[in-house]
């Protein structure tokens, strides 16, 4: 079962609540949906996740959590979930979705030689920030909605597949009685 190997990785819901920096949430950590582990938590907890690792912006983990209690889903997997931009998945995601802005807006990519200096920086700021932003939104949203639906799908194959591992058993085990018990009539109707 999903749970089962998710719950091995969260932190415990007290400590969650006990936290110095979200203790500031106060009566919003005691909602049970945002610790609770079901397919639809889990599942909206990967869109919010997903969703805030393609902003460009600093903090992307406390929007991320604020996604999540607003929307009522599990806070610390939406949290993590950010952590798909990392340094060295930073470059290639915000370029991505950069050209992905620019096809949108039909403007050509701006290149050439780049110097790491503050007016550089500035002037290359200027010129790519609408792209970036569109192109953000735009692969957050692709990403979420795709992360959403194939958590919903997995969550039900495993739980169907759980369901027909008990239904199996348990015919075995009926068919294991009646076969015992079949047998156990015809030893009696012999020694008779």
């Amino acid at each position: 079962m999903p749970r089962r190997i998710i719950k091995r990785y969260l932190p415990d819901p007290h400590k969650i609540r006990d936290h110095k920096h979200l203790r500031c949430l106060g009566p919003l950590l005691h909602d049970p949906n945002i610790l609770h582990l079901n397919r639809h938590s889990v599942s909206g907890a990967f869109a919010v996740g997903l969703f805030f690792a393609f902003w460009p912006v600093p903090f992307q983990m406390v929007l991320a959590a604020i996604g999540a209690i607003i929307a009522r889903v599990n806070l610390p997997i939406s949290v993590a979930l950010v952590w798909i931009t990392n340094p060295l998945t930073i470059p290639p995601m915000f370029y991505f979705a950069y050209l992905v802005g620019t096809w949108i807006l039909g403007t050509p990519p701006v290149g050439g030689e780049f110097e790491f200096t503050a007016e550089r920086i500035g002037q290359e700021l200027s010129a790519i920030w609408k792209p970036l932003l569109l192109g953000s939104f735009v692969c957050g949203t692709v990403s979420a909605t795709i992360g959403y639906f194939s958590i919903q799908i997995i969550w039900r194959r495993l739980v169907r597949r759980s369901w027909e591992l008990r239904q199996r058993k348990r015919r075995a085990a009926r068919r294991a009685e009646i076969t015992a018990a079949f047998q156990a009539g015809a030893e009696n109707t012999e020694k008779k």
